[in-house]
């Protein structure tokens, strides 16, 4: 064999061990079940993306139902320049510890209730599609960092579930949450809510997300229409 046919054989070999593992990390198409905490003491650490506007407001609402005692910490993901919902995450997290009687979650340290990630956005209002490619990139990159590497290298470590709401940075989000799962690293649980909003179709991010989440969510039945995998949960917020 010579040597070009010998590159080629390994690039093939490459390529399906690769497709093969991708498959392998990809969800089931069956409607995974809700697996819940099991037990009282239990806690799951949760991070969730402010895509900014009505999805931050909807996001919000969602964590607003939650039991802060047990899913913590909680790391909010915002986009660059969005100081709006970085405000609004604060007075949330204000609100619960009023209700528990607690002092400010805003400490320093590895103990902290709760913090703040900020990525470029992938794509900004109106930006042109031929730069968008370079800002996506750079999105891509920091989410990296922020999933993959510094959990790794420097901790603390991944959470165990981000919950997804929004724009197009949902998905620069999911593709570094699957390069740790390709790497058989910690990766968090994916959910996806789609907006309120959507009633008879589904947003890009939904579209794009569906076949890769752990778990999708609508709140309005017409979206389910075509017999894909998908839950309806009714009006969440």
């Amino acid at each position: 064999m010579d040597t070009l046919g010998f590159l080629t054989l390994i690039s093939v070999l490459i390529a399906a061990l690769t497709l093969l593992r991708l498959y392998a990390v990809l969800p089931s198409t069956q409607t995974a079940k809700p697996s819940g905490l099991r037990e009282d003491s239990d806690v799951c650490s949760l991070a969730v993306f402010l895509g900014s506007g009505g999805h931050t407001s909807e996001a919000l609402r969602l964590l607003s139902a939650l039991n802060f005692n047990r899913y913590g910490p909680r790391t909010y993901i915002i986009s660059e320049g969005d100081t709006l919902s970085m405000h609004k995450a604060m007075d949330l997290e204000c609100a619960k510890s009023t209700e528990a009687s607690q002092t400010t979650p805003f400490t320093s340290g590895p103990d902290a209730p709760c913090s703040f990630v900020v990525i470029p956005r992938a794509r900004r209002v109106h930006q042109s599609f031929l730069t968008a490619p370079f800002s996506a990139a750079l999105s891509l990159a920091a989410s990296i960092w922020h999933l993959t590497a510094s959990p790794l290298f420097f901790g603390p470590p991944a959470p165990d579930v981000l919950l997804l709401n929004g724009p197009g940075t949902c998905f620069v989000l999911c593709i570094a949450a699957y390069l740790s799962r390709f790497l058989g690293l910690k990766s968090p649980k994916l959910i996806y809510v789609e907006s309120f909003a959507r009633v008879r179709h589904l947003s890009l991010s939904g579209k794009l997300l569906r076949p890769l989440v752990d778990r999708f969510i609508v709140q309005w039945p017409d979206l389910l229409q075509d017999g894909k995998r998908g839950e309806c949960r009714g009006w969440l917020v």
